[in-house]
């Protein structure tokens, strides 16, 4: 039977038993991942944690809906047992009436009538083989790029702060940027600083003259997979072609080893090339939505 938790109903140790079990290699389904990026998760659990599925919820004006949290790219189902998108449709169809306005990304395809899908692009690379084996897959562009970057011998910084990596970001990008909120910063950094504290995440990036910093990634690491959850870009790093430079880096540290490098996906098309140069294999995941709202506040959301 499902059973809908709200926060502190929740038994966490259960939790991320269950969602250990069912293999997924992405840290958001995990309970210490939740209670960061998305405060207050609720959550709908089966059969005393056979199988869960978070929450993320949020209410303004008295008005309940769930929404994927920011720099969390996805959701799913997690059961050992069932098969993801079964599991998920079965969560979805016991989701509570009262949240009016549901606008979810998940990692599997559904059928079903009530809510709009539209597929996400994502992009992985397996690491098992050989470096050079994996270059052989690298365009021809990319790999122009990379030795471009070569060229001017950048060395890869590992020294940089959280929040050094959150200025950068929002000096250059962070004020075109709609819909983060400071609030979303001030998780992002506790997330960094719970990463690098338990060995499930680092900062990595280049320095030029002086010791300025002009490109950073956050890459979470956990259960076999390297999240690149957070990758910030300047001018400078554009036209030192750096972020080629760095990805080959990651990808020949980490070759031959039992790792997926996970590019957190982009829906915006230069960016999505740029994964795709290096070989990635397309895995999408997929946005549900539905609004229930009462006119007029229908039309504004």
């Amino acid at each position: 039977m499902i059973v809908y938790h709200k926060n502190n109903e929740i038994d966490r140790e259960q939790w991320d038993l269950c969602v250990r079990n069912s293999h997924s290699i992405k840290p958001y389904g995990y309970s210490w991942y939740l209670d960061i990026m998305a405060p207050g998760w609720e959550a709908l659990v089966d059969d005393d944690y056979d199988s869960v599925f978070p929450v993320p919820c949020r209410s303004v004006l008295g008005i309940r809906y769930v929404a994927t949290p920011v720099f969390l790219q996805h959701l799913d189902a997690y059961s050992p047992d069932k098969p993801p998108a079964e599991a998920l449709g079965e969560f979805l169809d016991y989701l509570p009436d009262f949240f009016r306005l549901v606008d979810l990304c998940v990692g599997h395809r559904i059928e079903n009538d009530g809510f709009r899908i539209s597929e996400m692009n994502n992009y992985t690379i397996d690491l098992s083989l050989p470096y050079e084996d994996l270059r052989l897959n690298y365009s021809r562009h990319c790999l122009r790029n990379i030795e471009t970057a070569s060229a001017n011998s950048p060395e890869l910084a590992d020294d940089i702060r959280p929040d050094e990596l959150i200025d950068l970001f929002i000096k250059n990008k962070g004020r075109e940027i709609r819909g983060i909120k400071p609030v979303d910063f001030e998780r992002l950094r506790n997330l960094m600083n719970f990463c690098i504290k338990n060995r499930k995440g680092s900062i990595i990036g280049v320095r030029a003259e002086r010791k300025k910093l002009i490109y950073g990634m956050f890459i979470v690491e956990f259960n076999g997979c390297k999240t690149m959850l957070f990758v910030v870009n300047t001018a400078a790093s554009r036209e030192r072609r750096i972020g080629y430079y760095v990805v080959d880096q990651l990808i020949k540290n980490n070759a031959s080893s039992k790792t997926v490098l996970d590019f957190a996906g982009s829906s915006i098309p230069s960016v999505a090339s740029f994964m795709e140069s290096f070989g990635s294999a397309g895995t999408p995941f997929f946005r549900i939505y539905r609004n229930r709202l009462i006119w007029p506040v229908k039309i504004i959301k």
